[in-house]
């Protein structure tokens, strides 16, 4: 059994105001992502989106944190909140929803993108090669917080966390900083270039589509080793929410895979 280190959450405080672990989390991915995704523009060439780069990014961090919480509310605890609608927006209390904050990116994304005629299915794909760096983090922030932990078991990894009784439990935080995170962006990174060069095989898009796809398969696998929500439990038998909403993630990944092709085929016959 493996010991769980007890990390303070907060790094430090400025009178009310705590500085945590969770947020720098936020913060360094949405630096990460910055930097990265500024790389790829120069890389390309994507003039159209270097100008209007900035404020993209204001509207896709809005779009997570609104996303990201709305998710929340309504696939985890709408009940509670309809109770207790002014805590909506108690963000600092917990309670972010990853698909929540995909769906509001895609959609925000998409709007901006249209309004500044900016190729939305190339800009999904240079900014989601690098949503795993804050997939990794953001996870490694639940691992400090002890939150979102996994189930008991009788493996080697097992740890004892805080809030999870006596029992020791996989620190499944950690498998999915792995696996969405490490795994995923290395997948990802190194096939970016793929629908500039390939556009016959990869148009653009497949790799937002390849996102949502690796992402949901990958969801699924790790949600049996996590702890359902206490307020949730089993949607359906041993299906969690997590489960469900990643096989919406695949289904919809599918289908943005083959109408890209489909749509590179006929532009294609037209040239």
């Amino acid at each position: 059994m493996l010991t769980f280190p007890e990390i303070d959450p907060i790094i430090f405080s400025l009178g009310p105001l705590h500085i945590r672990w969770y947020g720098l989390m936020y913060v360094i991915g949405f630096i990460a992502s910055y930097m990265l995704v500024k790389k790829q523009i120069k890389e390309f060439k994507f003039e159209s989106l270097s100008l209007h780069f900035e404020n993209l990014n204001m509207v896709l961090i809005l779009s997570v944190i609104i996303g990201g919480r709305l998710g929340y509310v309504l696939f985890y605890n709408l009940p509670y909140y309809m109770k207790h609608p002014l805590e909506i927006a108690a963000t600092w209390n917990g309670g972010m929803s990853f698909h929540g904050a995909c769906i509001a990116l895609f959609l925000g994304g998409w709007l901006f993108c249209k309004k500044q005629a900016i190729d939305f299915w190339k800009t999904a794909d240079i900014y989601v090669a690098t949503i795993p760096i804050g997939l990794c983090l953001g996870r490694i922030g639940n691992f400090i917080n002890g939150e979102l932990f996994g189930r008991v078991t009788d493996s080697p990894l097992g740890m004892i966390f805080p809030g999870g009784g006596p029992s020791p439990r996989h620190p499944s935080q950690l498998y999915e900083a792995f696996l969405e995170g490490v795994i995923l962006f290395a997948v990802l990174w190194s096939l970016r270039k793929r629908p500039w060069e390939k556009r016959q095989f990869w148009p653009h898009g497949s790799i937002c589509a390849l996102f949502f796809i690796c992402y949901g398969v990958v969801r699924i696998i790790v949600e049996n080793f996590r702890e359902p929500d206490q307020q949730l439990g089993f949607i359906y038998n041993s299906i969690t929410m997590g489960q469900l909403l990643s096989s919406g993630m695949i289904t919809a990944g599918l289908i943005m895979w083959l109408l890209r092709k489909r749509r590179s085929h006929i532009v294609d016959k037209n040239q």
